[in-house]
Parts: C-alpha cells; sequence; structure tokens
C-alpha cells in the first residue's frame, strides 16, 4: 500500500509541478509578450528553456529543504502528502480557471501544512503542534515583503535607467530595451525554474522519507530534480495566457524599457530569497515589480481596483487550501 501511495504521490506531485508551469507561465512571459518582443509561442519556448536551465545550475536546494520541513515528521504521513496535493492542484486549476494569478508555492504549503494540523488533531494534539510555526511565519510574511521588495527593487532600476537614457533617441532606445527584455525575462524564468521547482522536489523527498525509501538527511535522488525541472518546463510551454492577460495589461501599461525593470527586478529578488532558502511566490514577486513600474510614471498609472483584488487572492489562498486539504485529508480518513 505504501509504494503504491508513493507513485500516486510522485505522479501527483509531478501533476502540480506542471500546472504550476503554466499557471506561472504569465509571471515570466506577460511584459515581454505585452510589448510584443516576442509572439505568445516564442515567449513559452523561451521561458520554458531557462525553467530547465535551473537544473544544471543550482544545486544547494535549500528552498526544497526548507518545504520539507513545514510539517514536523511526526505528523507526516501519505495521506498528509496526498492530501495537500490533491487540495493544492485544486485551487490551482480554480485560479487558473478565472484568471487569478494566485501563489502555486503558497498553495501547496497551505495545503501540505493544513493536512498536517489535521492529522494532528486526529492523533489527538494540537493543530499548530504539527507546524514548523518560525517557517511558517516567514512564509507568511514574505506574502507582502517579496512584492514590496520587488516594487522597490523595480522603482530604483527604472529611476537609473530613465536617467542614463534621457538623452537618447525613443527608437533607438526602445530596440536596445527590447534586445535586454530578451535577457532580462531569461533571467526571471531562470529564477522562477530554481525557485519554484524545488518546492515539489521537496514533497517527494519528504514522502521517500515517509515510505522508509531513504533516511533523514540522505542527499536527494537526482532523478526528483531532473523529473521536477522537466515537468516544471513543460507546464511553462503550455502557457497560461488568462493569467497573461492580467499580469501583462491589467495592472499597469508596460514598455519595453519597464519591461527589463520589473523582470530584473523580479529575478534579482528570487536569486536573493533563494540563496536564504526562502519560498516566496514569483507571482507576488513580479506583481511587485510591475507595480513598482508603475509609479515611477504617476500612482494613477497603477490600476489599484485591479491590484487589491490581487492582494486579497494572494491572502486567502494559504488559507484556503489548508481547509481544502483538510477536507481532503478528513475524507480519506474516514474511507480509511
Amino acid at each position: 500500500m505504501v509504494t503504491t501511495l508513493l507513485v500516486v504521490v510522485v505522479i501527483l506531485a509531478v501533476v502540480f509541478d506542471f500546472i504550476n508551469g503554466f499557471h506561472d507561465a504569465a509571471n515570466s512571459i506577460a511584459t515581454v509578450v505585452s510589448t510584443k518582443v516576442l509572439t505568445p509561442f516564442q515567449a513559452v519556448l523561451w521561458a520554458a528553456a531557462f525553467n530547465f536551465l535551473a537544473y544544471f545550475l543550482i544545486k544547494d536546494h535549500k528552498v526544497a529543504n526548507t518545504i520539507a520541513k513545514t510539517v514536523h515528521e511526526h505528523f507526516i504521513t501519505m495521506h498528509v502528502i496526498l492530501a495537500g496535493l490533491v487540495a493544492a492542484i485544486t485551487w490551482n486549476l480554480i485560479t487558473w480557471w478565472f484568471g487569478i494569478p494566485s501563489s502555486s508555492s503558497h498553495t501547496l504549503i497551505g495545503g501540505f501544512a493544513g493536512a498536517g494540523m489535521t492529522n494532528a488533531l486526529y492523533m489527538g494534539s494540537a493543530a499548530i503542534t504539527a507546524v514548523n510555526i518560525k517557517s511558517i511565519l516567514t512564509i507568511a510574511a514574505y506574502i507582502f515583503l517579496a512584492p514590496f521588495i520587488g516594487l522597490l527593487i523595480a522603482y530604483i532600476i527604472t529611476i537609473i535607467i530613465l536617467h542614463i537614457c534621457k538623452n537618447a533617441r525613443p527608437s533607438v532606445a526602445e530596440r536596445w530595451f527590447k534586445v535586454l527584455q530578451l535577457i532580462s525575462s531569461g533571467a526571471l524564468s531562470f529564477a522562477h525554474g530554481g525557485n519554484d521547482a524545488q518546492k515539489v522536489m521537496g514533497i517527494i523527498y519528504v514522502a521517500m522519507f515517509t515510505s522508509g525509501i531513504i533516511q533523514n538527511g540522505a542527499p536527494m535522488p537526482e532523478w526528483i530534480p531532473l523529473l521536477c525541472y522537466s515537468a516544471i518546463a513543460l507546464g511553462t510551454m503550455s502557457g497560461g495566457w488568462k493569467i497573461v492577460k492580467t499580469m501583462g495589461t491589467k495592472i499597469t501599461k508596460v514598455t519595453p524599457l519597464e519591461g527589463v525593470s520589473a523582470e530584473t527586478a523580479g529575478a534579482i529578488t528570487l536569486f536573493i530569497t533563494e540563496r536564504f532558502g526562502i519560498p516566496v511566490s514569483t507571482t507576488h514577486t513580479i506583481t511587485g515589480s510591475i507595480i513598482g513600474v508603475g509609479l515611477t510614471k504617476r500612482v494613477s498609472a497603477v490600476r489599484w481596483g485591479v491590484t487589491i483584488n490581487l492582494v486579497w487572492a494572494w491572502i486567502i489562498t494559504i488559507p484556503i487550501s489548508a481547509l481544502l486539504a483538510a477536507a481532503v485529508f478528513t475524507l480519506m480518513h474516514f474511507i480509511g
């Protein structure tokens, strides 16, 4: 039974990673598509290639380690992992259907934590004892910190670029920024792959430890990152056009110069947080960066009504994912 469950969990983890790719494709390609630097088809191929490139260059897997320790091992079972994945996939598909750029990362974390807390209740412990409070508080803080950091960096980069290019001919500058946007979108896609694929690696690693196939603290088998990076790259190639429209046009009008600033700021933020093993949301980060770019023009350049709706979606993602996971785990508990 454990072996069968492990296979099911790995399959669902790969499905989640694939959905993560097409759900979050907008993060990497929204600005490069909206500025017409690349066609949608060219953009998803470009982003997918850089998603997968992270497999060859990122080997420390600190984010995966953080995710694996979100729930204390005493409360982790294969059913907990399974319920968390089912809840995460469900919420990701719902938000994709309605074109809401919510966080795949926080969906997975909320599902995993919600299932673990429910299991703690059935074991006679307080729900809160199941989760690593420090990790959860750090993740929750970065719901707001990640977009703010992206906003601040994007604002500063845009101001610097505007100052440097103030005497440049607009037509020449635009051509250069279209070329630079290829580089910045590639960097953002690389950071996206390196950050988001690791979250599923952490879940699969925990599942293998829980099933007794590997010992706690053992090196991660090489097939896990290869599988996860492949799945997220293939998902990105599938695109997520409803969210591309929201990210690329509804927050603020984006030019090639501003696209370079937003993508560069997003990539820098993700590289920094990955370095410290903090599982932040790529969606939150790039949204904050786009807002920062809009603020360099004027406050009214940002469509704040859309932005406020996005923030509400971010806030409810973890609790809704946790509740969905609790319901799924409870159903499995009574079925047996």
